[in-house]
Parts: structure tokens; sequence; C-alpha cells
């Protein structure tokens, strides 16, 4: 299983991954609270934990392919969703 992760930076961290958590949930498990959650999209498992200073991601995939589109789904819904910050893309890394 290949991992990788990201942050952004954002006040706005627990809202941001409810949004995304409630639009995930109508074609994928979810589950979450304020503080963490998890969605199984289809080429990974997508982790989220958010704080007052912003959202810490983690996704994973099983090969290449499967990890670079789940990047690229929680991307850019991420980025629809704070929309209002205009956020720079995120910078993902191997932990």
């Amino acid at each position: 299983m290949l991992v990788s992760t990201s942050r952004l930076e954002t006040p706005n961290a627990s809202k941001y991954m409810q949004s995304m958590c409630k639009h995930f949930a109508h074609k994928v498990a979810v589950e979450y609270d304020d503080t963490r959650a998890h969605a199984d999209l289809p080429p990974g498992r997508a982790q989220f934990n958010a704080d007052e200073s912003g959202l810490h991601i983690e996704v994973t995939g099983a090969d290449d392919e499967g990890l670079t589109k789940a990047k690229g789904i929680v991307e850019s819904h991420l980025l629809r969703f704070a929309f209002r910050e205009d956020p720079q893309p995120l910078i993902w890394s191997a932990p």
C-alpha cells in the first residue's frame, strides 16, 4: 500500500473536511466527526485530521495509479470547497 500526505493551512479545516465527507457519502463509505474523518474512495482511502490551524490529509492507494487518482479526487474537492480562501495546490509527500 502506498501512502502520501499533505496539509492545507486554514482556520476552516473542520468545515471543509465535513463538507467533503458529506459530498463523498453520496457514493462511498464515510465516517466523520468534527476533527477526524475517513472516506473509502474507489482508488484508495483518504483520512483527515482537522485542527484549529489546518487539515492534515493522508491518502493510500494499492499502486501509483490508484494513489494518484485518490490524491486528485481529494485535492480537487478540497480546493473547490475552500475556494473563498484561494488555496494553492497541495504539496504531497510520502511519510
